[in-house]
C-alpha cells in the first residue's frame, strides 16, 4: 500500500520539478521578464557575497584587536588600593597555585614624560620584570630591535614603541629622558623627578595606542624612578583559556577579597572589562552590518515576486491546459514555487562562492586596490589597525546562505499562489 503511494508522490513531484525547471530555463517572448529574473538573481548574489565578505572582515577585525591587545596586556590584573599591591610576592605565588593560571608577572605603570632633542612626547612607561613578563604577553615577539631580555636593573634601559620613538627622533642607544610627573622639594622649589635613559630596543604591536604611546623600563629603575618602596602597581596572570577570564576573575577577587590582610582590598580585572568598548562595538556594528545588508538580500529576493507574477500572467494558458489534463492547484503552486526558489537558490549559491572568495583573498586584494588608486583605506594614526583583516566563519556563512533562502522562498508563495488561483475556463476563453 505504501509503496504505490511513494512511487506516485515522487511521479508527480518530478513532474513539477520538470516543469519549473523547465519554466526557469526557457526563453520567453516577453524578454522583461527573463531580465528581471537575472536582475534578482545578482542582486541576491551581491547581497550574499557582501554579507560575507563584511562579516568575515567583522570577525577579522575582533581577532586582530583581541590579539594585539593580549600582545602588551593581559588576562587578567590584580591590583589593591590606590592601584598599588604591597604583597605583591605573596599574590604572585599563589596565583601560579590557582587552577587555570599559567603565569604571573609584577609591573608598574605610570604615566611620564619623554624628552630627547627637540621631541617631547607623553606616554605610559610600565616597569616590568623580563623574564615574567615574556611569560604573560606576547611582547616578544613584536621587538623590531633589541631583547625585553636587555632590559637590567640599575642599567636604566628603556624600550620604546616604534612610533613613539619616531616622534622622538630617538634611536637604538640614544639618550632619552624620563619626566615623573611627582615632583621632589628643593631648596629651590618643586621640579620633576627625571632620570636618564638609554634605548635598548624597539617593538611594534600594530596598533597606534600601544605604538606610540607605551615604553618599558626594568621593575627595580622603575620602583627607583617612582619611589614605590617596595610597591609595584599589580600583578598580571596568563590564563590557559582567555575566554574564561571573567570567571576566574570573580572567583579570584571573591578568595583574595575574603581573605584580605592588613593591606587592605584587592581589585581584579580581566581583558573583557579594560578593553570592553572595542568589543562591543566591533559585535554591535556587527549585528548592525548583517540586518543592514540581509535589508539589501530581501530587497533583491522580494524582486523574485515581480518576476513570478508576470510569469504567471505569461502563462495562463499553459496553466490552464495543465489544469485541464489533470494538474492539481497544489501542483500548479509548486511549480512556481520551484521556478521562484530556483533563481534564489542560483544568486545565493553564486554570491556565497563569490564572497567565500573575497574573504579568503582579502588580504592579497585590499593592497593591491591601494596600489592601484594610491589610498590607504585604515590610516594607522586615525585607526586602532592599519591593515583589514578578514577570518571566515563558517557558521555565519551558513546562516547567511539559509537567510537568503528562506526570503527567496517566502517571496515566491504569493504569485505561487495566484497561479493555483487560476480558473482554465476564463484563462482559455480568448485563446
Amino acid at each position: 500500500m505504501l509503496k504505490p503511494l511513494k512511487s506516485l508522490a515522487s511521479k508527480l513531484l518530478a513532474f513539477e520539478l520538470f516543469v519549473g525547471m523547465r519554466y526557469t530555463r526557457a526563453k520567453r517572448k516577453n524578454h522583461f521578464i527573463s531580465f528581471i529574473s537575472l536582475t534578482s538573481m545578482i542582486g541576491i548574489a551581491l547581497g550574499v557575497a557582501a554579507l560575507i565578505v563584511v562579516l568575515s572582515v567583522m570577525n577579522g577585525f575582533q581577532k586582530e584587536l583581541r590579539t594585539r591587545i593580549l600582545g602588551v596586556a593581559s588576562h587578567l590584573e590584580i591590583t589593591g588600593s590606590n592601584n598599588t599591591l604591597s604583597d605583591w610576592p605573596t599574590i604572585a605565588e599563589s596565583s601560579l597555585k590557582r587552577e587555570h593560571v599559567l603565569a604571573s608577572a609584577p609591573y608598574i605603570t605610570a604615566q611620564a614624560m619623554l624628552s630627547y632633542d627637540q621631541g617631547v612626547q607623553g606616554a605610559i612607561v610600565r616597569g616590568v620584570l623580563p623574564a615574567a613578563e615574556d611569560k604573560v604577553a606576547d611582547l616578544g615577539s613584536h621587538m623590531k630591535a633589541g631583547q625585553l631580555t636587555d632590559l637590567r636593573s640599575g642599567e636604566f634601559g628603556i624600550i620604546l614603541g616604534a612610533d613613539l620613538a619616531f616622534a622622538l627622533g630617538a634611536k637604538m642607544g640614544d639618550k632619552v629622558v624620563v619626566m615623573a610627573p611627582q615632583g621632589q622639594f628643593t631648596p629651590a622649589g618643586v621640579v620633576p623627578r627625571l632620570k636618564q635613559f638609554t634605548v635598548v630596543g624597539l617593538f611594534q604591536i600594530g596598533m597606534y595606542e600601544y605604538d606610540a604611546g607605551l615604553a618599558l623600563i626594568h621593575l627595580d629603575d622603575a620602583a627607583k624612578l617612582y619611589r614605590m618602596d617596595g610597591k609595584v602597581s599589580g600583578v598580571r596572570l596568563k590564563l590557559d583559556d582567555l575566554f574564561n577570564a571573567p570567571a576566574i576573575a570573580a572567583v579570584i577577587s571573591d578568595q583574595l577579597n575574603q581573605s584580605a590582610s592588613q593591606y587592605g582590598s584587592y581589585y581584579v580585572t580581566d581583558w573583557t572589562q579594560q578593553h570592553a568598548n572595542f568589543f562591543k562595538a566591533v559585535q554591535m556594528e556587527k549585528r548592525v552590518m548583517f540586518i543592514i545588508l540581509t535589508l539589501i538580500v530581501a530587497v533583491a529576493a522580494f524582486n523574485i515576486v515581480s518576476t513570478l507574477v508576470m510569469a504567471v500572467t505569461d502563462k495562463r494558458a499553459d496553466i490552464a491546459i495543465m489544469r485541464t489534463l489533470g494538474a492539481s492547484p497544489s501542483s500548479i503552486m509548486l511549480i512556481f514555487i520551484i521556478q521562484g526558489a530556483l533563481i534564489g537558490v542560483i544568486g545565493t549559491v553564486l554570491g556565497a562562492l563569490f564572497g567565500i572568495i573575497i574573504a579568503l583573498n582579502i588580504a592579497t586584494i585590499i593592497p593591491f586596490i591601494e596600489g592601484l588608486f594610491h589610498v590607504q583605506f585604515l590610516a594607522k594614526e586615525v585607526y586602532y589597525i592599519s591593515d583589514l583583516p578578514s577570518e571566515l566563519v563558517w557558521s555565519d556563512v551558513s546562516t547567511i546562505v539559509i537567510t537568503s533562502f528562506i526570503l527567496s522562498l517566502i517571496a515566491t508563495l504569493y504569485p505561487s499562489w495566484k497561479a493555483s488561483k487560476i480558473n482554465p475556463a476564463e484563462a482559455l476563453r480568448y485563446e
